[in-house]
């Protein structure tokens, strides 16, 4: 294995230091290091954070390959400086038996781009009538600790009950889609001003804080322990900040888009902005600003959701819901938390890489970079500005609500396991990254 020297990194305490990458692990941190026969990468002006984990990732393989593979999604996910991804189980089969999360845990290790870890399926076929084969899962070679039927909720309350149940049993985590599906019948937009003015369908915030609700005491009944995927309003902030401070153990995640953008951005009906849960209202995107800084929401996730073009260029009505956001996500934190002076870089170390690593329990990712610690990490150059554009884009899918934006920050390079995915602002040959598998 190469060994390398990243040179003058600045760390997320704003420490200069250089970092040394050698026999599978951080050998050293310090200043003035060398070390004979290491590649150096100049790190000068660049902050280095341990590599980013995203808990909720849709890599569409099997049976969506035309938006997405787990190859293509993983390059994505390493050109935004992640190391690891956890793949969303509703894919063609839905990844409810061992068999199925194993197939997705090969594919992404012979990508070798990032870590890929399976989530898997709450009820079979995400049909929300009877529980998948999650002690299966669990102890197949994926060791499968989240489930999820993300995409749909586990609306009735006495299978949700027996999941949580099971699933803490098995050590795991339970990740909700809370949308309860009776009120959201139709629903095109987010409930207010703007789904008034363009004769759209509301979808009310209620749909989702009444499942938080809900599930929260669940979990405090089971002592199982909950996650809440893509909270978006203002009372879900508050019904998880109840639930935390009564020690119940529930967990929370915000996307970059929840985190930067409103719904006012549906007023030209793009279908790039048409997500799940839908886009909000300014005081739903300060509160959940508020709600991360404060540690009520503890890890932002994409939901990165790649589509074929034909799936967002219907009608408004028509087109699916969903946002690629890998390539894109540290610069919209940076943009949105950081630039507003809600979030250190240090916060940004936690929200990004090392809770979302807890949550999921993904072994080897989200250390804070020291000896000893995993290599995993990304180099991002916080100084310049980047026009988004789709040659930005190294997945299937063009379905980003960036396109044409300006946004702060460039990542630099990548590394997982200790050798780059990412060098000098561009992604390495599939064939070279393959080769160290």
């Amino acid at each position: 294995m190469t060994t390398y020297l990243i040179a003058g990194a600045t760390l997320a305490d704003g420490r200069t230091a250089d970092i040394v990458l050698d026999g599978g692990i951080v050998a050293e941190v310090g200043t003035g290091l060398s070390r004979a026969g290491a590649t150096r990468v100049d790190a000068a002006g660049l902050l280095a954070l341990p590599g980013l984990v995203d808990l909720h990732t849709h890599l569409r393989q099997p049976g969506g390959e035309g938006s997405e593979t787990v190859l293509s999604g993983s390059r994505a996910a390493a050109a935004g400086g992640y190391t690891a991804v956890s793949a969303m189980a509703n894919t063609d089969p839905v990844a409810d038996t061992a068999s199925a999360v194993e197939q997705v845990q090969a594919l992404g290790d012979a990508a070798g781009y990032v870590t890929v870890r399976p989530i898997g399926a709450v009820t079979r076929g995400l049909e929300g009538t009877q529980l998948a084969d999650l002690g299966a899962m669990a102890r197949s070679r994926a060791r499968v600790r989240m489930f999820s039927d993300d995409g749909l909720c586990v609306a009735d309350p006495l299978l949700m009950r027996r999941a949580l149940e099971y699933i803490g049993g098995l050590g795991g985590v339970l990740a909700q889609h809370a949308q309860e599906p009776r009120l959201t019948v139709g629903a095109q937009l987010n409930e207010g001003p703007v789904s008034a003015e363009l004769g759209l369908a509301g979808w009310p915030a209620v749909a989702e804080e009444s499942i938080i609700a809900r599930d929260v005491l669940l979990a405090q009944h089971t002592g199982a322990r909950l996650h809440v995927c893509h909270l978006s309003t203002a009372g879900a902030v508050e019904i998880v900040r109840w639930a935390k401070a009564r020690g119940i153990a529930v967990t929370a995640e915000v996307t970059p888009h929840h985190l930067l953008l409103t719904d006012r951005l549906a007023e030209g009906y793009d279908a790039r902005f048409k997500v799940n849960p839908p886009l909000r209202g300014d005081g739903d995107v300060a509160a959940v600003r508020a709600g991360l800084a404060d540690g009520t929401i503890d890890a932002v996730a994409t939901d990165h959701a790649p589509h074929p073009a034909d799936s967002k260029s219907a009608e408004w009505s028509a087109a699916a819901n969903g946002m690629v956001g890998l390539e894109s996500a540290l610069s919209v934190v940076h943009e949105a938390m950081v630039e507003t002076g809600l979030l250190d870089w240090a916060g940004v170390e936690r929200v990004m890489s090392l809770a979302p690593a807890r949550i999921g329990d993904i072994r080897g990712q989200g250390e804070p970079i020291a000896a000893g610690s995993s290599p995993e990490l990304v180099l991002y150059d916080p100084a310049v500005r980047r026009d988004f554009s789709e040659t930005q884009l190294h997945g299937r899918s063009r379905n980003s609500p960036y396109l044409g934006r300006s946004l702060p920050g460039r990542v630099i390079a990548t590394f997982h396991r200790g050798a780059p995915t990412v060098l000098d602002g561009a992604l390495l040959p599939v064939e070279e990254v393959a080769a160290r598998g």
